[in-house]
């Protein structure tokens, strides 16, 4: 029957169009989707084409069917595998840096430590005393005598505690107060400045 005939045509050459062709032995696979007939000879054409040329696949839209042809066939993704970089150790002469906080907040630095001379202040009971001028310092009158006081001296008020030089005068300085020599903070025969801190005497009595 001619109407039978012609219904196997139109869907033999429907499923013509959506399989696959290949050219060669294997080489070469094109996939075809889409209602509408493609030239069996133009889709050979292209495989040829793809072949021949340095291109892997090649995909085109044509009368509202889509054609791709492929020398390697899909495959799987291979699972990727995340890697952490590794950071080197730092290498130095000092100890190794504590480790972060958790949370990723690094660390505060360790406060510095201060100079022994400014570790304690001094009691506040006791009476400083300063030089007048600038010179140089002397505990004795002269480099074989005994110095004037020590550390732990008694002293009562106008004894004297050094010899300040300057301009080659010889300049006594007296204690104000009675008292006990509790900190000697200048060396025999250094130069001291105006106003700097020769003795700490804590006093006694009344």
């Amino acid at each position: 029957m001619p109407g039978t005939g012609g219904k196997r045509s139109g869907r033999s050459g429907e499923n013509a169009a959506k399989s696959s062709t290949r050219n060669g032995p294997g080489d070469v696979e094109a996939t075809m989707s889409g209602r509408a007939l493609i030239d069996l000879e133009f889709v050979r054409g292209l495989i040829a084409a793809v072949d021949e040329s340095g291109i892997d696949s090649l995909e085109i839209y044509r009368a509202g069917t889509r054609i791709r042809i492929s020398k390697t066939p899909a495959a799987a993704a291979a699972p990727v595998m995340a890697v952490a970089p590794q950071v080197p150790a730092a290498v130095g002469p000092s100890a190794p840096a504590a480790a972060p906080a958790a949370g990723g907040a690094p660390a505060a630095p360790a406060p510095e430590a201060k100079p022994e001379a400014e570790a304690a202040p001094a009691p506040s009971n006791l009476v400083e005393v300063k030089s007048p001028m600038v010179g140089t310092f002397y505990r004795a009158p002269a480099p074989e005598a005994p110095p004037y006081v020590e550390v732990g001296s008694r002293v009562t008020k106008g004894q004297t505690l050094c010899i300040l030089e300057a301009m080659k005068l010889m300049n006594e300085l007296e204690s104000e107060v009675d008292g006990i020599v509790r900190e000697i903070l200048v060396a025999n025969a250094e130069p001291v400045e105006y106003g700097q801190v020769l003795f700490r005497i804590e006093p006694t009595g009344a």
